[in-house]
């Protein structure tokens, strides 16, 4: 059985993994892997941060708020949103081995996912009316993804990014699947980190489960500012409580080749994807579509 000791490993409470000026702040020496990472920022009003990049790309993408980047010669406005279950937002790419400046006059959240890579790329802008939005499962296992920094939407060197919003009482991340083996069209190994908030301050649930023995084992409660790591292992479902939204970030990269997310769904639960065609998608979504606005 997984101890508290191994779970705290895995669960990130709110405030835990609190870095300067990041109210969250997991990287590869924090987590124990090689490229995926995640901090969160918080800006006053009129507040700056200055940062380096490194060895990593990151796209900053406003949780709430808005703000202005300053990178490699380019200056973006992103005028954000309210919150992450308001509307899509945009965002900007920011290469490695650059410097950035993040400023907000009215202060907001940031979300900085990140990944270490080997190319880089341009500083980009990602408009919201660009970012497709996806519908996916049906009845209780519909939700809602944004596929800001999708693999085959928004061009990275290791990074893939997206936006999961689950209307109460549904099941996403299910049937539960994995990515930590390297078959060729069927599987890649990506560390992933998932990053939770719940519409109104409720709480929610995520399962992680072993794919291999000693593997991941995880069930944990979550709430708004919560992170969970997915070094390996079966995740899913992420469950949504009644009368509330659950939303998460998902952050991954990999070693492969190539950039793609390719998945297995664990075989005593991929049953459910066959009964998705004769169900109708939950009709509270889209909860809202990829216009720009706030």
């Amino acid at each position: 059985m997984t101890t508290r000791s191994e779970q705290q490993r895995y669960h990130l409470r709110a405030g835990e993994t609190v870095g300067g000026p990041y109210a969250l702040d997991i990287g590869p020496d924090t987590a124990d892997w090689d490229r995926s990472s995640l901090r969160v920022l918080e800006l006053g009003p009129g507040g700056v941060h200055t940062m380096a990049t490194g060895e990593s790309e990151w796209i900053v993408l406003p949780l709430t708020g808005g703000c202005t980047v300053r990178t490699a010669g380019e200056i973006f406005e992103l005028r954000g949103r309210s919150s992450v279950f308001s509307a899509v937002t945009d965002f900007a790419y920011l290469p490695r081995d650059a410097r950035a400046q993040i400023t907000s006059g009215a202060g907001g959240r940031f979300a900085l996912a990140g990944a270490r890579c080997e190319r880089r790329l341009p500083a980009r802008y990602g408009p919201a009316p660009e970012v497709p939005v996806e519908l996916r499962g049906a009845g209780a296992c519909s939700r809602q993804v944004n596929n800001f920094a999708a693999a085959g939407t928004f061009a990275c060197d290791r990074l893939i990014a997206v936006e999961v919003l689950t209307p109460g009482g549904n099941w996403s991340s299910y049937p539960p699947h994995k990515h930590d083996e390297h078959e060729p069209g069927v599987e890649s190994v990506l560390e992933e980190i998932y990053y939770f908030e719940v519409e109104d301050g409720g709480l929610g649930y995520h399962r992680v489960s072993p794919s291999r023995p000693g593997g991941t084992d995880v069930l944990a409660e979550v709430a708004t500012g919560d992170a969970v790591l997915i070094p390996d292992g079966w995740h899913g479902p992420s469950v949504a409580p009644p009368g509330r939204t659950l939303y998460y970030l998902n952050v991954m990269a990999g070693p492969g080749e190539h950039r793609e997310w390719l998945i297995r769904d664990h075989p005593d639960h991929r049953w459910i994807r066959d009964t998705w065609p004769a169900e109708p998608v939950d009709a509270r979504l889209p909860l809202y579509g990829r216009e720009a606005g706030r």
